[in-house]
């Protein structure tokens, strides 16, 4: 695997060499040479924040592609790095509120989005103090089978062997934790786009008509478990702080579309909070409601 060889090597580097390499050279050559994605960030930020000047979004833009590079740096410098140096650097707010909600309903949902470093949340399972609690990940399988491969045992590292759970056996993987009374944590990533198909609630996000995902709110429904938001924080370059917000610990018992709309909501207000720690270059809005009737017909 010599995609996870070359991650094994630079994850020896310091992360402040890490830093300066990307600063000087990774930076420069995605934002200026190969202009990578440059549109559809443009496109969206435009879109999103449509009373703000072009300077305000070009310096917006340039702090994401930072951030953005400063993210692949972390993950690779975070597959060698130890317990006591990840506490340094990823900081849970309140881990006590989830180990309670998990003991009263035996799992909780971790609804989140590609804000901040989300690849470092797993990391949680090594804080509980509970340790029967375990820490799970909604896993979407990459198409390239190498990139698959590293991706997947980058996240191992963080959350442990078996903890990452594609998507397409998420159910059956449920229906053996309720049987077995696992208790548990499930982190989400639920601000992706839907397939038109898929797309069956729509809200305004970001001053956009936006669908989104409603596995994690279905789901929670179906086998009763609490659903929480995790608001990131950048308190600096490579220090975040989650805190776990209850959505709900009731999720039988609340509205159709309630968590989903709940869940926009809060990732809206964590987004305009710090615009830049979101993923821009995922091209979010490239097809409306047209696109689910044109293939209903």
């Amino acid at each position: 695997m010599i995609l996870l060889l070359i991650i094994t090597i630079f994850s020896l580097l310091p992360l402040r060499v890490l830093y300066r390499m990307g600063d000087v050279i990774i930076y420069p050559i995605l934002y200026h040479v190969v202009r990578y994605r440059r549109k559809v960030v443009r496109k969206n930020l435009e879109t999103s924040f449509p009373d703000l000047t072009h300077a305000e979004l070009k310096k917006i833009e340039k702090r994401f592609y930072h951030h953005f590079v400063d993210v692949i740096e972390e993950n690779i410098w975070s597959y060698r790095a130890t317990e006591e140096q990840m506490r340094e650097h990823m900081v849970y707010a309140n881990i006590e509120d989830i180990e309670r909600w998990v003991e009263e309903k035996g799992g909780v949902f971790f609804m989140l989005g590609h804000l901040g470093n989300w690849e470092w949340t797993p990391d949680i399972q090594h804080r509980y103090a509970d340790g029967e609690i375990h820490q799970y990940n909604v896993y979407r399988k990459q198409k390239h089978e190498q990139a698959d491969k590293a991706i997947l045992a980058m996240r191992e590292k963080r959350s442990g062997e078996g903890s990452n759970v594609e998507k397409n056996k998420l159910l059956r993987e449920m229906v053996g934790w309720k049987q077995t009374h696992k208790k548990f944590t499930l982190g989400l990533v639920a601000d992706q786009k839907p397939s038109p198909s898929n797309a069956h609630y729509w809200t305004t996000f970001l001053n956009q008509d936006t669908a989104f995902l409603q596995g994690g709110e279905l789901l929670a429904k179906r086998f009763d478990y609490a659903v929480t938001y995790v608001h990131m924080t950048c308190k600096q370059r490579g220090q975040y702080v989650a805190t776990v917000q209850l959505i709900t610990d009731d999720a039988t018992h609340t509205a159709p579309n309630e968590i989903t709309e709940k869940y926009a909501r809060l990732l809206e207000q964590n987004i305009l909070e710090q615009p830049e720690q979101w993923l821009w270059t995922h091209n979010r809005w490239k097809w409306g409601r047209a696109a689910k009737k044109t293939q209903s017909k």
